[in-house]
Order: structure tokens, then sequence, then C-alpha cells
């Protein structure tokens, strides 16, 4: 018997060989028959926020007659059984409206058979031509504290291609890797231990809770992730998937870095590389949320203008000034960028220098980011209050078969603010 499932609730059942499976399956196409007897589909319907989904559902289960008009496509699975998917965009739009996916393929003896996704992976560290997409990769198991996300739209950072270079060999995880820590998604599946988090959440955060101590093996660049729930927070309701997954390592950074600070209401700050995916952010937490009564940044010529609509008060341009050299001197400078012993030189007499790059010397201190979704839970005001603003490279987002491009843009060092992959098939 095939059960077609929605959310976990039957909704049609018919036998294989039958002459008449629903409408739904047949997407007005010629009847096919089902040649696995033992075979049982679970189809989950992924809702993201549109009022389309809603027309087409009926307290949670799917409407045959409006399936019928979706365009299915019919998929071969492991056993000979015959399966089928489907997406739906709008156009014009990067919301996805609908998407229906087979997660898992269940003999009745309860052996599962696992899902392969597509995933960009590499088995060598090297520079980006080592990067190869994979399409037999094992959906991964999730453990009873994670859920599986299906992952929307992922965001590149720095370090996403140190690590590839080998930098961090000696810690790493073993080989191959999935790259990736930023994601935006939809729960597709939890533990038996999630407690706030339940499947169809449009979720965001930042997978690696580990830094760079043996970061995560299997990482957001691919098309399902598996994470543990306090990494993740609620996407915020404003922002799409390409924003929501711009945000998480880059913001729990700059945030991270401005606590351990101790920076507070009333402080300056010099930001160095404010046009960046983490200075763009430090800039607008001391300033709008934190109260800073002072914020300096650096930055190229042409991207002066971005400093101060972020809410800088002073943008030096670093190809015509030194900012080390200059008279003012601050109570806190965030280090961006890889200039420590530059930032102390602008730190006060009871200043601080913070460094997200490397070793600093006293009174600077360095720090690796320990990944929270409270922190991402917290901000979240800020972000739908249009207080906190996303800054998104103009060449994004790079498609999902297009990483490699996306990397080498990433580490020509010309991108300004995130590099997103969207969509993920």
């Amino acid at each position: 018997m095939l059960i077609f499932q929605s959310n976990g609730e039957d909704v049609q059942t018919f036998a294989a060989g039958d002459s008449s499976p629903p409408a739904a399956a047949n997407s007005g196409g010629a009847t096919e028959e089902f040649s696995d007897s033992k075979s049982q589909v679970v189809v989950s319907r992924l809702p993201l926020s549109s009022q389309k989904i809603e027309d087409i559902t009926n307290r949670g289960k799917l409407s045959t007659s409006a399936l019928h008009d979706l365009p299915y496509k019919r998929k071969k699975t492991r056993s000979g059984c015959r399966a089928f998917k489907t997406s739906m965009v709008t156009k014009g739009s990067h919301k996805l409206l609908k998407f229906f996916k087979i997660l898992t393929l269940v003999n009745q003896d309860n052996d599962k058979t696992a899902l392969q996704m597509k995933a960009w992976k590499y088995d060598e560290y090297g520079s980006v031509d080592v990067l190869k997409l994979a399409t037999d990769v094992a959906v991964p198991e999730i453990k009873d504290d994670q859920v599986l996300v299906k992952v929307v739209a992922a965001a590149l950072n720095p370090v996403d291609y140190k690590r590839r270079l080998g930098y961090f060999k000696a810690i790493d995880s073993p080989l191959p890797i999935i790259p990736g820590f930023d994601v935006a998604g939809v729960v597709v599946k939890v533990g038996s231990q999630v407690k706030g988090l339940k499947e169809g959440d449009e979720v965001y955060g930042d997978i690696n809770d580990k830094g760079l101590d043996g970061p995560t093996q299997f990482g957001t660049l691919a098309e399902y992730t598996a994470v543990e729930e306090r990494l993740l927070a609620l996407k915020p309701k404003n922002l799409d998937f390409i924003q929501a997954a711009a945000l998480p390592l880059a913001i729990e950074t700059a945030y991270e870095g401005l606590e351990r600070a101790k920076f507070s209401e009333g402080k300056t700050i010099l930001v160095l590389n404010g046009a960046g995916g983490v200075g763009s952010f430090i800039i607008q937490l001391a300033k709008h949320v934190y109260g800073a009564s002072k914020v300096a940044a650096t930055s190229s010529t042409g991207k002066l203008e971005l400093l101060k609509s972020l809410g800088a008060d002073v943008a030096i341009d670093y190809t015509k000034e030194n900012f080390e050299d200059l008279p003012d001197k601050y109570d806190v400078v965030y280090d961006a960028i890889g200039q420590p012993e530059k930032a102390l030189k602008a730190v006060n007499e009871t200043g601080v220098a913070v460094s997200i790059t490397g070793p600093i010397s006293p009174p600077g201190f360095s720090f690796l980011l320990t990944s929270d979704g409270s922190i991402l839970t917290k901000l979240n005001p800020y972000l739908e209050s249009g207080k906190i603003k996303v800054i998104i490279d103009p060449k994004s987002p790079f498609p999902f078969d297009k990483v490699n491009e996306a990397y080498a843009y990433l580490e020509s060092h010309r991108a300004t603010g995130k590099v997103v992959i969207y969509p993920i098939p």
C-alpha cells in the first residue's frame, strides 16, 4: 500500500499496481503502475510563508484538486518504486511557494533506504578547483537534539575558503567536507528531544557550534543539513531566505565581540573593514542597539557612503589615510580585516582592541565565535523593525551550480556585504 502523507497525516492510499493512482500523482499524464508492493512513500509538504500555500491545503492535508495542476516529475527510487516531486516559484520573486519532496522510502520490514542529495564537497585541501558537486550524498540522519533542515539558501564566509585551503587542517574534521556554516531553510524533521521547533518552521542559523576546534564536517552547501536546535532561530518575518542566510555567522560574530569588549551606551568605536559582512553589522549594532556616541569605520573610496548609510559618523578612506595615525582614539577598535597591531594604535588609554582574524597583543584580545541561536532570537526585533539591515553583494545570489564561481568572487576581496547561494534545489 502506498501512502501519501502531509505533515505526518495520511491523505490518500492506493495499492501498488492500481491502474488509477491519485490525480495528483498523474498530473494529467499517462497512468503509471507502481511496481513495488512492499514500499511506503512518505511525501512531506514544506509550507513557506505564502497565502497561496494555505489556499491549496485543508487543515494540513493535501488538496488533490490543487495538486492536480502542479508540475510533478517522476523520480525513480532505489527499490524501483516511482515517486514524485514538484516545486513552484513566484515569477519575478525569490519566494518559494510550494515544495514537495520525498523524504524517506520505507519497506514493511522497517529497513530504511537513505535518500541521496546534491551537495558540494572536497576530498582534499586546495584551491576552489577541489570543490566538486556530488549527486549521491546521503541525507544526514538527525540526533535527538537536532532537526533536519531543507536548505533554501546558504551564505559564504571567508572562514570557508581559509578552511578549504588547509589553514586549520590540524584541528579540522576528517575529509571529505561539505562546506558552509550559514543556513536559511525549512524544518522537515525533528528529533525526540526538540521542544521549540516543529516541521514547517522557517529557520536560520550558523550550524557550526565548535568554532574552528573540529568544525562540522557536513555543512550547508547541500539540499539538507542536520542542525542542533539551540543553534537555530525562527526567521524574521520581514526577511526572505536570501537575507536570512546572510546573517548568522556575521551578526553573531559582531555581537559577541561587542559583548566581550563590554561595549555600552555612550562609548566610541572604530570598525576596520566596515563594509564587509561582519563589519557592516558591527556598525549597526554599535549605533542602533548599544547606543554608541561615535562610530568610525574604514573602507575603500567607493564604499564610504555605504558606511554612512549604516550609521557610521566618520568614514575613513584607507586608500588615502592611515587610521592609526589620526588624532582620534577609541574605546573599542574592532578589527574585522586582519590588522591587529595597527588596531592597538587607535585605542585610547582605557580602551580595548578586538580581533576576529588572529592573535593580538594586550590590551587587545581575539576570540572564536560560539554559535548560539538565542543571539539571533534576541536580535530578531531589531531586524524586523528595520533598525538592522542586511547587506547582500550585488552579484548575489549565485545559483547552486555556481558555488565555485561564488567562492572565487569572495576570495577576490571584491564583495560588498554577503555572498549568498540561492536557490538550493
